[in-house]
């Protein structure tokens, strides 16, 4: 299980996470909704080690950062990379041997090319499939159907299906709450950097509501379309 205790988080003066507390078991998928500056991808970064924090953070495998796998909204290449070069990096970071690779290259990729020849959607699968193939523990992915084709989006759900059937723990952010409430277990609102309210499986129709009402309220009245 990966435990968060009172995890805060500042930039100088400015508080950007308060008082996190998260359980993520293994065999979940949780997800992360907020609006832009709610603090989502600092979460991620706190919990990846990419950023300082006070708090705690409990996990069976350490140094956490070894088995988790991280996909930023927007992912780093170093130039004149090609991408099977790329997943061999990746995949040596973690000390695994990389086989096979054209056979699991499930999104069909041109990993002879250069990724900075890439498109967005290309460069989003080929980092997905990158921290899939290091064989980590833990998942933490930051939009990751952002900018993806509707196929590819598809094979993304699958994918974090089997992630949950072979007992790993899966964290994910989305703008589209559809995206989340047709995979998710359960979906945590992160709101000026607190955990406004959690929501079971159950509950997901009536957090969109709100959720919905609060981002909508009376701008539409206040656009007056005609």
């Amino acid at each position: 299980m990966l435990k968060i205790k009172e995890l805060n988080k500042s930039f100088g003066p400015k508080r950007v996470l308060q008082d996190i507390h998260l359980e993520l078991e293994p065999g979940g998928i949780y997800g992360i909704v907020g609006s832009n500056g709610s603090g989502k991808t600092t979460l991620f970064r706190c919990i990846a080690g990419l950023e300082d924090y006070d708090g705690w953070i409990e996990a069976p495998n350490q140094p956490i950062k070894n088995s988790i796998g991280l996909l930023l909204a927007e992912a780093y290449f170093f130039s004149l990379m090609t991408g099977r070069e790329y997943l061999r990096l990746l995949c040596s970071a973690r000390g695994e041997m990389l086989e096979d690779l054209d056979e699991r290259n499930i999104f069909e990729l041109p990993l002879d090319a250069y990724v900075s020849t890439y498109s967005t959607g290309m460069q989003k699968k080929l980092a997905f499939l990158g921290v899939l193939l290091q064989k980590n523990q833990f998942f933490i992915l930051d939009e990751p159907f952002n900018g993806v084709d509707i196929q590819s989006n598809i094979l993304f759900q699958e994918i974090l299906l089997e992630l949950k059937a072979l007992g790993k723990t899966v964290l994910l952010s989305s703008h589209i709450f559809s995206t989340l409430s047709q995979t998710c277990d359960r979906i945590y609102w992160l709101k000026d950097g607190r955990i406004e309210q959690v929501a079971q499986r159950e509950e997901f129709p009536q957090l969109e509501a709100e959720l919905r009402e609060v981002v909508v309220g009376q701008r539409l009245q206040r656009l007056g379309l005609k």
